[in-house]
């Protein structure tokens, strides 16, 4: 398989030895510095983009790919009030996007385990719920985009919280995120359902960037030659 990287720094550089490692082949890496190359004819080299960029430049990336038939799986975070244009254009184009916010098979597997566990806790108003997230001081958004995932997943199984806010809550209506960075910490997730009695806690902590670029290029493996919009929940239980 032929990748595309768009978006060549730590994670870039860890997803393209994995990559390697895998047969596949690298035909294009672009990063800050050489944006002129990302050109219509040079992703049309590819079967399948990679973008992990920021917010400022993750749309415009994901959308060029799209236009040029490029399967695209993107990891950036911060642009999703964008999502309904990049699903025009997929259902325009009849392309291909895979997006999530984390890309670890483990972390994937915990947020299973997170709205499981939100299902279980709604019958039981006295367990409050908080959460904690740790990444490196590098990290340019805060909440992370897993944290938000987290977040989402647990105000849709919790009726009694309305809404997360990234401080401490206010009223018992909001699930509290508390970010921390913290060099050289990758990633850390807790969540914590507190009572008077006793706490439940439940968390995942990334030991390095292996876990999140090696889902990446198994997320491009399942992407190419489908067509739609997938997350990693296809990826890992059929899609």
């Amino acid at each position: 398989m032929k990748i595309a990287l768009i978006g060549y720094g730590k994670m870039g550089h860890a997803i393209e030895e994995i990559a390697v490692a895998k047969g596949h082949e690298i035909v294009l890496k672009i990063n800050i510095d050489n944006t002129e190359e990302f050109t219509s004819q040079s992703i049309k080299q590819a079967d399948v983009a990679i973008e992990f960029t920021g917010p400022d430049t993750a749309l415009g990336n994901i959308l060029k790919c799209i236009e040029n038939g490029v399967p695209v799986v993107s990891g950036s975070t911060g642009w999703l009030d964008k999502w309904s244009e990049v699903e025009g254009a997929v259902k325009e184009n009849e392309a291909a996007f895979l997006y999530s916010s984390n890309y670890s098979i483990g972390v994937n597997l915990f947020f299973e385990v997170n709205k499981y566990l939100a299902r279980l806790m709604k019958d039981y108003p006295d367990y409050d719920v908080e959460m904690e997230e740790i990444h490196h001081t590098q990290k340019k958004d805060a909440p992370s985009g897993t944290a938000i995932s987290l977040a989402e997943q647990i105000l849709e199984n919790l009726p009694r919280k309305k809404g997360w806010i990234n401080e401490a809550a206010h009223n018992a209506e909001e699930l509290a995120i508390i970010s921390k960075r913290i060099d050289p910490a990758p990633g850390t997730h807790v969540v914590t359902y507190k009572s008077d009695i006793d706490d439940i806690e439940i968390k995942h902590t990334a030991h390095n960037r292996k876990g999140f670029a090696s889902g990446a290029v198994v997320a491009a493996e399942f992407l190419e030659n489908r067509k739609g919009i997938y997350s990693m929940r296809d990826v890992l239980f059929g899609g």
